[in-house]
């Protein structure tokens, strides 16, 4: 139906007030299908309320922090539609009498650094591609960021190296949290107090619990081995819409939604996240998880961003490829390879390696792409 014939429909009728309880779906938040079909997460509005409650309670600390009579004001380099934007920013803002600056288009960096020397702001959320390439841009040094309180990595996996460069500029430290459409989103979070990045996810939020389970779909009890994370909590949604085998997949039967995220948890009870299980990358038997070659080859320097996929190899299986954004042209494929050579393991360093003269492909929130640059390959 066209929006404006709705308009005139609904222009001639009586408001019928609808009894709203908490069990009654609020949205259907899409995800992003960066690893396969897009699915509609069934939020409830007891979903929704419940993520709202826990990141103002768990921003307080330093929120709080805010002179009296300041308006708690929130950037919103995200698309809407997304459920980062949608709860950490638009509801989260509602809820607390916030301000919220919005960027039509964040990769527009220069009009985003812009519009930011006009204002006053006290929190950022944003993705690692965000964070990179606005404190690489000439124009940083022209806004204020001595009012910002707290810098939301989420999204993707924040790499130590932008993490770096960002508190040297602004002396706030990214604080890295981890969620999901599933989970409205938020489901884990560093303190906000913290002084320094921590490369982990942090810890749960108020009410929710995480579990590290093996393939069997058993609990793994050894600090730091890598499994599947699972999160139960009054934010996980109640399924995906109209899609019971895709509920049932991810859906145990004590209420913890399966994530297809590959974590740990350490002996502080901190998590980490390791990567997608679609994205891991099998060598000869041996798993290769790209985060973990891009974060390394991302402190190189003269490197702007880099992205790791799995191609098929006739005597490995699976090969590691490496496609890397240079800021600087000076740097080689040699000097590549030797550098891998000093910080990776020998199965773990690529096979290929790409200079591209183009951005990497990214979703509208800034994820990078595997999916395609995999098909490219």
């Amino acid at each position: 139906m066209r929006f404006n014939d709705a308009l005139d429909k609904g222009a001639g009728m009586k408001l019928a007030k609808p009894d709203i309880k908490p069990d009654d779906i609020a949205l259907l938040q899409y995800t992003g299908g960066t690893t396969g079909v897009s699915k509609g997460a069934v939020l409830l509005h007891r979903n929704v309320i419940a993520n709202v409650l826990q990141s103002e309670a768990w921003n307080e600390p330093v929120m709080s922090q805010v002179p009296q009579g300041e308006q708690q004001t929130s950037v919103c380099a995200l698309p809407l539609y997304h459920i980062f934007a949608f709860t950490v920013n638009m509801m989260l803002s509602m809820r607390t009498g916030g301000r919220t600056i919005l960027i039509p288009n964040p990769r527009d960096l220069a009009a985003t650094l812009k519009e930011l020397s006009r204002h006053t702001f006290h929190s950022f959320p944003a993705v690692n591609t965000l964070f990179n390439g606005l404190a690489h841009h000439p124009d940083f040094d022209t806004v204020n960021w001595k009012n910002l309180k707290v810098s939301v990595g989420g999204g993707m996996a924040v790499q130590a190296a932008v993490a770096q460069l960002w508190l040297e500029k602004t002396g706030c430290p990214i604080c890295e949290g981890y969620g999901l459409s599933e989970t409205s989103p938020s489901a884990t979070c560093n303190p906000v107090t913290v002084k320094e990045f921590s490369g982990t996810i942090g810890v749960p939020l108020p009410s929710t619990w995480l579990r590290i389970l093996d393939n069997d779909g058993n609990d793994i009890s050894t600090s730091g081995e890598p499994g599947e994370i699972a999160i139960k909590g009054p934010q996980v949604m109640a399924g995906y819409w109209q899609r019971p085998d895709e509920t049932a997949k991810v859906m145990t039967a004590d209420g913890y939604f399966k994530t297809g995220d590959i974590g740990t948890m350490d002996a502080r009870g901190y998590f980490k996240i390791v990567d997608r299980k679609k994205d891991m990358i099998l060598v000869s038997g041996f798993n290769v998880y790209p985060n973990e070659v891009e974060g390394v080859v991302a402190q190189m320097p003269g490197v702007l961003e880099c992205a790791v996929v799995g191609v098929p190899d006739e005597k490995t299986g699976e090969a590691v490829k490496l496609v890397i954004v240079r800021s600087d042209p000076s740097l080689t494929e040699e000097k590549v390879r030797e550098y891998c050579h000093q910080y990776l393991t020998g199965y773990k360093r690529p096979k290929y390696v790409e200079f591209s003269t183009a951005d990497l492909p990214k979703s509208a929130v800034g994820k990078i792409l595997r999916r395609e640059l995999r098909e490219t390959a």
